[in-house]
């Protein structure tokens, strides 16, 4: 039997292969067999800086390239698992950009992206360098109030503790919790 649900993991790091999305795939391993799953580094999917354009134009363009690959896996998943190490307190750069395009999307004609992403569950996986995990509090709630603004349900977050590369494998707390987190 397969799951309905489909998972879009955002990886948020400026590496590939680093802590935050070693706890995310350790977590992703306890999904029920045959859930799908999409796996996107935003860093390989450039995004030009952002521009308001809501008291100007009004509207913003239909997507292309990258933009129109990220709303498209977006939209299609329901559930979207953003890894983003903590940097500086808060999401990643690109995590923040690509969070940055959901105002274009909310008024691109025809994307209905408010309507769609209501009723998805948004869930957070990160790694810091502090075990004081409320340092990750900024992180936590730029995901969950987003979340919140587009009526997504808020899965909850997963912490792990980890700087160098490999890290996290031995937080012993972080796995245990991977294993059931998605549940």
């Amino acid at each position: 039997m397969t799951d309905d649900r489909s998972f879009l993991f955002l990886l948020g790091s400026a590496r590939h292969g680093g802590n935050t999305e070693a706890l995310a795939r350790a977590a992703a391993a306890h999904l029920p067999a045959g859930t799908a799953q999409e796996w996107l580094h935003l860093a390989d999917l450039p995004l030009s800086p952002f521009t308001d354009r809501r008291h100007t134009d009004g509207v913003y363009p239909q997507p292309e390239g990258n933009e129109q690959r990220l709303l498209s896996a977006t939209l299609a998943a329901t559930d979207l698992v953003v890894a983003s190490p903590l940097y500086w307190y808060s999401v990643s750069a690109p995590t923040k950009l690509y969070l940055d395009y959901w105002s274009a999307w909310l008024r691109v004609p025809g994307a209905d992206f408010r309507a769609r992403m209501g009723g998805k569950t948004m869930w957070a996986v990160s790694a810091l360098s502090s075990s004081d995990t409320s340092t990750a509090d900024p992180l936590v709630g730029t995901l969950r109030l987003s979340a919140r603004y587009l009526g997504m349900n808020w899965g909850g977050v997963l912490l792990g503790n980890g700087s160098r590369p490999g890290d996290v494998d031995s937080d012993a707390d972080a796995q245990a919790a991977a294993k059931t987190f998605f549940n």
